[in-house]
């Protein structure tokens, strides 16, 4: 290796949880961050390190790295759970410091401790830190004694369902439950009723005990139709504070964040300013030293109450490096080095606005997002577009699996081939007059779309214009008595179509083109199926026999890819509507699927353990 020293005083900062294609912004993986750490320290003259599973050795990340270590197979607790070969590649490799990223490791007091018993320099807070605010008990107790304002809960631990019931029943629904270690929207229920607490009891137990080792809860008190707006903070280890202003995370999915801005359109400069104190007052508590994000709720009345705090970089962290000018890797690895802050309060700008759509490789028309896996046989990045930063760790080739979570990237790409995506509902969040108008909060999705995503709904224009693209991939064209000019110079070997259409500019993309006239074409952000056919073809076509439609009443698919955690009924059983037949965990999130209806079991095609594909199925009813 190297041997100089950067101006940060290490040769070599060894690079953990760097993995290839599983994203969030809660314990999981780092991908488009391992690469701005990357980027980062290149430009301090710094060194480094990637570790990763065997089923990432070809990501993006580690042919950055100057140097990669395979830790273990794709399975989290064998590879970037398994602190003891993590540390062996630190040995290995010499490595001076670790930046954790936003992963399984970056928020976990264990490796912080070993991390310093080696003299390998933790790139985040201290342990005190870590675990103070990594457990939200002793946080919030932390959080009230720094005149932080909190929710109303029960501030001890969560025995069992029938307590959380008990402890509900005193607070009042709705409640909401959550892992006690963690974050990011793992571990996390919503009840409205007693049945609803034991239910999410058990499934967020298990979750918390799958993402983060840890299965203790706690309840307390949710807080209906809130915005979710968080302060990133930044501190160094001679006691100064800053708080670099808010991002507004309202629109969400499963508690987890879809699309993210800076800042918020919501406050105004007081209430921005007493949240950017009351963060700065609960990082001084507890004598935090480097990025953190202190995250609140506030209701309609601007009132806002402490939520949690992440000692680590959030996913969403570009947008404020965007409006503030500050990188935030640099400075988190100034301050573990013991370098003073540079910049004093009034030095932090708002200088303008940024916004970030999280790429998930999900299907957005299946409960706003279910996992999708595959292949990436094409991507593209907007880079020509100005003022558009794209952070990701694919390339064409990478591979989405069922191991990690489902971010891709950071602000929404072109071309996506071969993985189900969600940008169809990123655009349409987007151009919404409720977004537009800064009318959002947590429940903006279900609201929205009371009945799920369904895609663009095509004005009787954007149809005029849709039908006359694909006809014009064919021949000129005439839709509805009207003539309909389609310009450009498109070539069908390309998946972008740049295209005029009655003088308006729009980039489509073709997905399918088939001599038989079908074709698959990128709309507006959604996928539309359309036929060009002959007159005699149409005529034809009326009298084809339509495929009969699956009787899904009788029979239970697997909705997404991903492993039976439980079964649990057998051949012969009798089960009611809604009642629970099976778990599926996707990405580290656990599904209960249920009866379609009253019926008695006729087969069981799956058991705990198996691995099961979109479509599968998984129990036959009578």
């Amino acid at each position: 290796m190297a041997a100089y020293r950067s101006a940060a005083g290490f040769q070599r900062v060894f690079r953990c949880m760097m993995e290839n294609n599983s994203y969030n912004e809660s314990n999981d993986l780092s991908n488009d961050l391992i690469c701005h750490v990357i980027k980062t320290c290149k430009k301090m003259g710094i060194k480094t390190v990637a570790v990763h599973s065997d089923v990432d050795s070809s990501a993006v990340h580690v042919k950055m790295a100057d140097e990669a270590v395979c830790v273990g197979p794709a399975p989290t607790s064998k590879s970037y759970l398994n602190m003891d070969a993590i540390m062996n590649a630190i040995k290995q490799t010499g490595a001076q410091a670790v930046h954790p990223g936003y992963g399984f490791l970056s928020e976990n007091k264990e490796f912080a401790k070993r991390l310093e018993a080696e003299g390998v320099t933790f790139i985040g807070p201290d342990t005190h830190a870590i675990q103070a605010m990594g457990d939200k008990i002793e946080s919030k107790l932390i959080a009230k004694a720094a005149k932080v304002n909190t929710i109303p809960g029960f501030d001890g631990v969560v025995k069992d369902a029938e307590e959380a019931v008990k402890i509900a029943g005193e607070i009042g629904y709705p409640v909401m439950i959550k892992a006690s270690a963690g974050g990011g929207g793992k571990g996390m229920r919503i009840a409205w009723n007693d049945e609803e607490t034991r239910e999410g009891f058990r499934f967020s137990s298990q979750e918390a005990a799958s993402s983060f080792g840890d299965d203790r809860l706690l309840i307390e008190k949710f807080i209906d139709n809130p915005r979710h707006i968080e302060i990133q903070v930044l501190a160094d280890k001679h006691g100064n504070a800053l708080w670099l202003n808010e991002r507004e995370c309202s629109i969400q999915r499963r508690n987890q964040k879809v699309v993210e801005e800076a800042p918020s359109t919501f406050l105004d400069p007081d209430t921005r300013r007493a949240m950017g104190e009351q963060a700065v007052s609960l990082a001084k508590a507890v004598k935090y030293s480097s990025a953190g994000t202190v995250e609140f709720l506030v209701d309609t009345k601007k009132n806002f109450y402490f939520l949690e705090m992440n000692t680590r970089l959030q996913v969403e962290h570009p947008i404020t490096e965007c409006i503030t000018g500050l990188d935030l890797v640099q400075q988190m690895i100034l301050i573990a080095k013991g370098y003073k802050l540079q910049q004093k309060q009034s030095d932090i700008p708002i200088n303008g606005w940024a916004i970030e759509s999280r790429v998930y490789a999900e299907d957005p028309y299946k409960s706003f997002g279910l996992p999708s896996i595959g292949r990436l046989s094409q991507y593209q990045e907007p880079l020509d577009l100005p003022n558009v930063r794209v952070d990701s760790g694919i390339q064409e080739g990478s591979d989405i699996s069922i191991y990690y979570d489902p971010m891709i990237s950071k602000t929404s790409p072109l071309i996506y081939y071969c993985v189900t995506h969600n940008i169809p509902l990123l655009r349409e969040i987007i151009v919404h007059p409720r977004f537009v108008s800064g009318d959002i909060s947590t429940k903006f999705l279900p609201e929205v779309y009371p009945d799920g995503f369904k895609g663009h709904m095509l004005t009787a224009g954007e149809r005029r214009e849709l039908l006359a693209t694909a006809a014009a991939l064919y021949v000129a064209v005439e839709i509805d008595g009207e003539k309909v000019e389609v310009s450009g110079e498109w070539n069908l070997a390309s998946a972008l179509l740049p295209i005029t259409i009655n003088g308006k500019h729009r980039n489509l993309q073709c997905l399918l083109r088939t001599a038989a006239g079908e074709i698959t074409l990128q709309y507006l952000g959604t996928s539309f199926k359309l036929r060009v056919l002959s007159k005699l073809a149409a005529y034809l076509s009326k009298h084809m026999p339509e495929k009969i439609p699956e009787d899904t009443s009788s029979i239970l698919r697997s909705p997404m890819p991903g492993s039976v955690v439980a079964v649990s009924v057998k051949p012969g059983d009798n089960v009611a509507e809604g009642q629970e037949i099976c778990v599926i965990e996707a990405m580290k999130m656990q599904n209960s699927m249920t009866a379609a209806k009253t019926a008695k079991v006729k087969s069981v095609h799956c058991k705990a353990g198996d691995t099961v594909g979109e479509g599968d199925l998984l129990v036959e009813l009578e």
